[in-house]
């Protein structure tokens, strides 16, 4: 094995150190960097198996052209460049530069992001260039640029290490940052700090809260507005604060009494005791050292950049800005969100934090020396596709992201590409949602691993991504794939860099130009040379020649506005855009589930990942079960004004009555029927562009199959119409879990048409509607199919350790076939802590044998829990469950 190599996890944004050492075969072996700011030495489960996902047999190598057949045939690059260039510039002779646009991803190196980023606004002349993080954390971004001037987080993680109160809103950190979360926990354990969690559903995050707010969708500006007002009535507004820093608290203030003019009235609209609410806001009030963090549950809203601002109305009245264990936090969806934020991958945005006023554009289109420098603001992702839809954009450029999957109205995103006249995806995968929705070309792009770059977390901290493993076949990195297409444009002088040390250069060149410390974003204290990149130590911006790197800001004013003030702002009556009614009666909430990340394409490819939470579903309260009689475990159909979905039914008491929350993840790929985003309303937020996620009305009826089972092979098994079928990887075997209404004779012979070399067995009884079928393959199970009448299957934890035999005994064939559900065959469960496998008979057994009553003592006896935490939660239920 070779040499360890420090590098950054490609997932969320808490931007954990990560140490890889290569394996010379093409993997590695993966854990957490103790030097590393962001994590020391900790990964959460995803990060974990990162080695997992390493592997090429789904991997895009090549260039590829789409055939008038459907097909796609291999193509040189020279082909493939020369077609984007020269299709991009006739159409924009055609039809103008605003018929072009580039969609980017959080998951893009700042490197690939700036130059795309320069090509567009710089040099074909449009701001169509937007991003993923347009659905993750574009409302902090209009938040923290109307009240501080700029996007500017204040704060730092260590902050969470010394606060005495944290609160998290709209944030489910224990799943979606659960190293973060640990450090929370680790400081209510030690240093007796309270945890509050807001949420409308009672989360992982709840499970340790010393105060849970459930919350009703929406109403967050509310609850804080009545926060402000219980600062200003009770004598806690930091006067010479405000008064030397900051401007606007009294028109504040004013709408702030007309969303809370009492208690009662604040309580009653969020869905909430007065008891709970004047806890909370006594808490907050005795605990200086308060850090307020929120995530997707704030931000995916048409009323986000109001959530944000009253957070902040609070933070700025009592002066808790910019010191250590205090501030407003936001908490960064994925791993370079905001590196795109600070080269203008936003089309809303400049390079280095600048806008759209005629002084900003002549200082960027000076520095670039740019020919056709954009004018004016682009369009946000979902006016962007839109205008797709509409015609009016002919060529989409699509980067490390899946929006077929991923955007509200998934459905009407998808047929809008298919109409594009040029569109490129530049892919690691050679299959997704995205480009199987009429790619015209696929290029195949490095991934994680084999590129080098920087990523910026949410507490501002600029981190190396390093390559590890040799670039396969024909792949390149995004940025030399775009800077290849700008030369074949004509723009080879501003487009010639050689390595992405160089682009970073500029990039911190631009960050410091005619910056004499008016902007936050500046990096002209770094020294750019090859030998200071590949050797970089993670560090926080700003970064101003002859300072040190500032860990916190705002402590002593100095904001980024003219007058150098901050600005609180009024809020509207918050109101939900898609609320529920008699047609669709029921508001849908979307979010993460804890081991798996955006559509899968990497966490997929790992089997540890996959055994927690295998199926796509639909939570819904035991209330709502009954009245839409709906059985826990069967099936429902979700419906919306945009679309539906089938999923399997959690009947759950975390979930408010009236509400349903279902999970992000799965594609057409991994399932038949589980793309959530299809659901989806398009509202947006009018300050942020951000999608309202978390709040559509839908119906709910429950499916009925007359079977269901699962198919576990070797080979891949394709299932025509006719069934619900969800993938899953395991280990020696991809599984497929289905239901249908064919007949078990109709299924069996579409896997006798797939397995025909095989030797096949049988077992049949028809009284109990279970059937079995095994192909046999040179003494090695090939595959297999359980059928039973719905809700009878069992589990097939026991039988897939059976693939992981070279040959099946003639004991294994009669276990395996014997038709006794469960006989012979260990029922290993699903996996509680996915870091090191434990699954959940092996804690039950303990609990019940009373050898462990805590989770640290399951921790000490089996290691669940001992890594990332993320599963802590889960362990202490359990520990209620059985005692």
């Amino acid at each position: 094995m070779g040499p360890s190599v420090r590098t950054t996890c490609p997932y969320c944004g808490v931007g954990c150190g990560v140490m890889a050492k290569p394996d010379g075969m093409g993997g590695a072996a993966i854990a957490g960097d103790p030097d590393h700011p962001a994590n020391f030495g900790r990964l959460c489960s995803k990060g974990s198996a990162l080695g997992e996902t390493l592997g090429l047999e789904k991997r895009l190598l090549h260039p590829m052209r789409l055939g008038r057949n459907g097909s796609y045939a291999r193509i040189t690059w020279e082909d493939a460049l020369d077609t984007i260039a020269q299709s991009l510039q006739r159409i924009a002779h055609l039809h103008g530069p605003d018929a072009l646009a580039f969609y980017l991803s959080g998951q893009l190196l700042t490197e690939d992001y700036y130059v795309a980023n320069k090509l567009m606004k710089g040099f074909l002349g449009t701001a169509n260039v937007d991003t993923n993080s347009r659905l993750c954390m574009a409302s902090s971004v209009a938040g923290h640029r109307r009240a501080f001037g700029a996007d500017t987080v204040p704060g730092n993680y260590q902050d969470l290490d010394e606060a005495d109160l944290i609160v998290l809103t709209g944030s489910n950190a224990a799943w979606c940052h659960p190293v973060l979360f640990q450090r929370m926990v680790k400081n209510r354990k030690e240093r007796g700090a309270k945890i509050i969690v807001i949420d409308p559903r009672r989360t992982a995050s709840a499970d340790e809260a010393d105060l849970f707010l459930q919350i009703a969708p929406g109403m967050d500006s509310v609850l804080f507005s009545a926060l402000l007002v219980a600062i200003a009535e009770r004598g806690h507004i930091d006067e010479a604060y405000v008064t030397a820093h900051t401007k606007g608290l009294s028109e504040a203030l004013a709408s702030a009494r007309l969303l809370a003019p009492d208690l009662a009235t604040a309580a009653r609209q969020c869905g909430l005791s007065e008891k709970d609410l004047n806890q909370f806001i006594d808490l907050w009030l005795a605990n200086e050292k308060t850090v307020t963090a929120w995530s997707q549950g704030v931000n995916q809203s048409a009323q986000g950049t109001d959530k944000v601002e009253a957070i902040i109305n609070c933070h700025l009245a009592t002066g808790r800005m910019g010191r250590p264990g205090l501030g407003p936090l936001s908490l960064t969806g994925q791993p370079n969100a905001m590196g795109g934020r600070e080269v203008g991958g936003l089309a809303n945005m400049l390079a280095a934090h600048l806008q759209f006023s005629s002084s900003d554009i002549d200082l960027v289109q000076r520095f670039w020396r740019a020919p056709r420098m954009a004018q004016k603001e682009g369009l946000k992702a979902v006016p962007m596709f839109d205008a797709i839809a509409r015609g009016d954009i002919r060529a989409l450029w699509v980067m490390a992201t899946n929006p077929a999957v991923s955007m509200p109205r998934a459905d009407h995103v998808r047929q809008a590409m298919g109409q594009l006249d040029l569109f490129v995806v530049s892919e690691v995968m050679r299959s997704n949602d995205t480009l199987n929705s009429g790619a015209h070309l696929l290029l195949p792009a490095a991934a994680w691993g084999e590129k080098d770059g920087t990523v910026t977390n949410s507490e501002r901290r600029i981190s190396r991504q390093r390559a590890f493993l040799d670039a396969p076949g024909e792949t390149r990195p995004d940025w030399w794939i775009v800077c290849e297409v700008a030369k074949r444009m004509g723009f080879a002088e501003s487009f010639s860099f050689a390595s992405p040390d160089e682009i970073f250069a500029e990039h911190a060149a631009l960050s410091g130009f005619e910056n004499d410390g008016q902007r936050d974003f500046d990096l002209s204290g770094y020294v750019a040379s090859a030998h200071n990149y590949r050797e970089m130590h993670p560090f926080q911006w700003p970064f101003r020649k002859d300072e040190k790197p500032q860990e916190r800001l705002f402590a002593n004013g100095h904001f980024f506005t003219a007058d150098h003030k901050a600005t609180f702002h009024a809020l509207e009556a918050p109101v939900l855009k898609d609320a529920p009614d008699d047609a669709f009666p029921l508001l849908l909430n979307t979010g993460r589930v804890r081991d798996q990340w955006h559509t899968m394409t990497r966490t997929g490819l790992s089997p540890r990942l996959s055994h927690h939470l295998q199926e796509p579903f639909a939570a819904l309260n035991p209330a709502d079960a009954r009245d839409y009689r709906v059985t826990h475990g069967g099936f429902v159909r979700l419906t919306s004004r945009y679309g539906t979905a089938v999923l399997r039914a959690d009947v759950s008491d975390a979930q408010r009555p009236g509400e349903i929350f279902a999970p992000i993840h799965w594609s057409a790929e991994t399932s038949s029927d589980g793309r959530v985003g299809a659901l989806v309303q398009p509202a947006t937020d009018c300050f942020s562009g951000q999608p309202e996620l978390k709040a559509t009305a839908v119906k709910i009826e429950p499916v009925k199959f007359q079977r269901e089972g699962f198919i576990l092979s070797r080979r891949k098994i394709t299932m025509t119409e006719g069934f619900w079928l969800t993938h899953v990887t395991l280990d020696h075997a991809q599984g497929i879990r289905l239901a249908t209404d064919m007949t078990s004779n109709q299924v069996i012979a579409q896997l006798d048409a797939q397995c025909g070399a095989c030797e096949k067995s049988e077992f049949h009884d028809e009284a109990l509607g279970q059937h079995r079928v095994a192909y046999v393959l040179n003494g090695r199970l090939d595959a297999c199919l359980f059928l039973s009448a719905s809700g009878k299957t069992i589990e097939w934890n026991g039988v897939r350790e059976l693939f992981g035999k070279d040959e099946l005994s003639k004991t294994d064939r009669l276990i395996l076939l014997s038709g006794q559900t469960g006989s012979g065959l260990s029922d290993t469960g699903p996996v509680v802590c996915a870091c090191f496998g434990v699954p959940a008979p092996s804690i039950d057994q303990l609990i019940k044998s009373g050898a462990a009553k805590t989770a640290e003592q399951i921790g000490t006896l089996l290691k669940a829990g001992t890594n990332c935490g993320s599963c802590l939660p889960e362990l202490r239920r359990m520990i209620r469950q059985q005692t």
